[in-house]
């Protein structure tokens, strides 16, 4: 991934990862994320949008089903991925747990993806992490 530091973003909304004491913000209006489930092995991919009004999740994707991750009703099965469009309100904040069963959460961005370690600089363990946006100041 390739995002440019949020300071370049003059008077726009940015993505802020908040983990393992330290802060890191990612100049991006669009993002997905990704995991892997702990028990049945599968990948989960959520399509988000960073808004002023907050993190909007566009759309969610499972490649198969297991323990915890039945698509809802309305998915549609396309590509070998249930898909569908969650209907909520964007969220000041997402808070991402991680239980090291299954690795690390990866967010991709213009076709390349990263492990939120990766990111920050550092490992980040069993540490929440927590997504918000984060607004910056007119220079």
């Amino acid at each position: 991934m390739a995002a440019a530091p949020a300071g370049d973003c003059r008077g726009g909304v940015s993505l802020c990862l908040a983990t393992a004491g330290s802060v890191k913000a990612l100049a991006l209006s669009a993002f997905t994320l990704v995991w892997t489930h702990s028990i049945a092995k599968l990948d989960w991919q959520e399509d988000w949008r960073v808004t002023p009004a907050g993190l909007e999740l566009v759309q969610a994707r499972v490649k198969g089903t297991g323990p915890g991750m039945e698509p809802p009703p309305e998915a549609r099965l396309v590509g070998g991925w249930f898909q569908w469009r969650p209907n909520r309100a964007p969220m000041p904040e997402v808070v991402l747990g991680n239980s090291g069963a299954a690795g690390e959460w990866r967010l991709c961005h213009d076709g390349s993806c990263r492990t939120l370690s990766e990111i920050v600089g550092h490992p980040i363990g069993a540490n929440v992490t927590k997504m918000s946006i984060c607004e910056q100041q007119e220079k």
